[in-house]
C-alpha cells in the first residue's frame, strides 16, 4: 500500500520578489514537527520549488518534537497541531499562527465494513481506548450499527507512540466528552494509554491499521484520503452523525475568534454539520530572530502559501485559511524581528 508519508524530507521554494523588509533571504532553511500537515506541506513544496531553488528542510516529527526543536532553536520554525497558549509563548519569546485546517479522523480495518457504514459517538470511541469495549459485536457498538455485521473478533487499537498535536486532539476532545477518559487519562502530546500498539507519525498509525485486520486508529483526514482506509462516521455535539470532509471542518472552525488569540481549539463544537475533531495546525517562531534572513524567507514561503496554495490545500481536504484570517497572520507577522529589534517581515 502506498502511504502518504514521504515526508521527513520536504524540498520547498522561497520567492524573492515579495516586499520584505531588511536582511536578503537565506537559501536554505529547516523546519521540524507535525505530521499532520506534512501532506500539504509536501504540495506546496512541489508547486513552490518549480519557482526558485530556495529550500526548506522540513522534518515530520510529530508536534512534540517540533515544540522541542523550535524550543532549542536547532530550526527556523516549528510545527505543532497543539497551539501554545498565549503565556506559553510569552515565556518562550516565541510566536505562533495557523497554516490550515484539517481534522482527526478515527480509522478501521474490519472485513466486509465500507467506509462511512460504521456509526462511533463520544462513548463508545472512548470506552475502545479505555480498554472497557473489547470486541467488534460488543452491545454498544451494535446498539448503534443494527443494520451492521459486525464480527466476533477482538478490536485492536492504534494509537500514536510519539508526541503528537494530533493524539493533543484526539484526546482533548475525549476529554471534553468522556469524563471517565478525562478523569483517567485526559489530555496531551503523549498520554499513559490504557491499551493500543503505538506508531510514528500519523504514516505510522495509517500504516498499522492497514496491515492489522480488526484495528482502529486515528489519522489525519488526507492520510484517510490517500490511502483509501476505512473511516467512521462520528456522532457530533448536535446529535448528527456525520463524516469528515472539508466543509465539516469548516464549519467546526466558524466560531474561532482569531483576532482574540491564534489560541484556539476547535474540538466538540456546535453545529449540525460539525466534524467533532476538528484542529488548526500552527507554525512557532522566535520574536527574536538570530538568523533573520532565515525567518524572512519563512514568512516568504508562508506567505506565497495563503497566496496560492489555497487550492491545493481544498484538493487534499484541508480548510484554507479564510482570507481575513491571512490578514491578521500577516500582520502578527510585524512582531518578529531582527537582533536590532527591526521588524523582518514586509508591511
Amino acid at each position: 500500500m502506498r502511504i502518504a508519508s514521504k515526508f521527513p524530507l520536504l524540498s520547498l521554494a522561497a520567492a524573492s520578489t515579495l516586499g520584505f523588509a531588511g536582511v536578503a533571504g537565506a537559501q536554505e532553511i529547516t523546519g521540524a514537527g507535525a505530521s499532520f500537515p506534512a501532506p500539504i506541506y509536501s504540495k506546496w513544496a512541489s508547486e513552490y520549488n518549480k519557482a526558485t531553488g530556495v529550500k526548506v528542510n522540513y522534518q515530520s516529527i510529530g508536534s512534540g518534537g517540533g515544540i522541542k526543536q523550535i524550543d532549542s532553536k536547532t530550526v527556523d520554525f516549528g510545527a505543532s497541531d497543539m497551539p501554545q497558549t498565549d503565556e506559553v509563548l510569552k515565556s518562550k519569546g516565541q510566536v505562533q499562527f495557523p497554516a490550515v485546517i484539517g481534522g482527526t479522523v478515527p480509522v478501521i480495518n474490519v472485513k466486509g465494513i465500507a467506509p462511512g457504514q460504521m456509526k462511533l459517538d463520544s462513548q463508545t470511541l472512548g470506552d475502545i481506548y479505555l480498554g472497557k469495549i473489547t470486541r467488534w459485536n460488543d452491545a454498544a457498538l451494535k446498539a448503534l450499527n443494527p443494520g451492521l455485521a459486525l464480527p466476533d473478533a477482538a478490536i485492536a487499537p492504534v494509537r500514536r507512540a510519539d508526541g503528537s498535536g494530533t493524539t493533543f486532539n484526539f484526546t482533548n476532545y475525549l476529554s471534553r466528552v468522556h469524563p471517565e477518559w478525562k478523569a483517567k487519562v485526559g489530555e496531551g502530546t503523549a498520554v499513559n494509554w490504557p491499551v493500543g500498539a503505538g506508531g510514528k507519525g500519523n504514516e505510522g498509525v495509517a500504516a498499522f491499521v492497514a496491515r492489522l485486520p480488526n484495528s482502529i486508529g486515528y489519522v489525519e483526514y488526507s492520510y484517510v484520503k490517500q490511502n483509501k482506509m476505512t473511516y467512521t462516521l462520528l456522532k457530533n455535539k448536535d446529535g448528527q452523525f456525520v463524516a469528515p470532509d472539508d466543509d465539516a471542518f469548516k464549519a467546526a472552525a466558524a466560531g474561532a475568534d482569531w483576532n482574540k488569540s491564534f489560541y484556539q481549539l476547535i474540538t466538540d463544537q456546535p453545529g449540525k454539520g460539525t466534524w467533532p475533531i476538528s484542529t488548526a495546525t500552527f507554525i512557532l517562531m522566535h520574536i527574536k530572530q538570530d538568523k533573520p534572513a532565515n525567518a524572512t524567507e519563512v514568512l516568504k514561503f508562508f506567505n506565497w502559501a495563503f497566496t496560492n496554495g489555497g487550492k491545493s490545500a481544498s484538493d487534499l481536504d484541508y480548510v484554507p485559511m479564510p482570507a481575513p484570517v491571512i490578514v491578521t497572520i500577516q500582520k502578527s507577522w510585524g512582531e518578529i524581528k531582527d537582533g536590532s529589534g527591526k521588524p523582518i517581515a514586509f508591511k
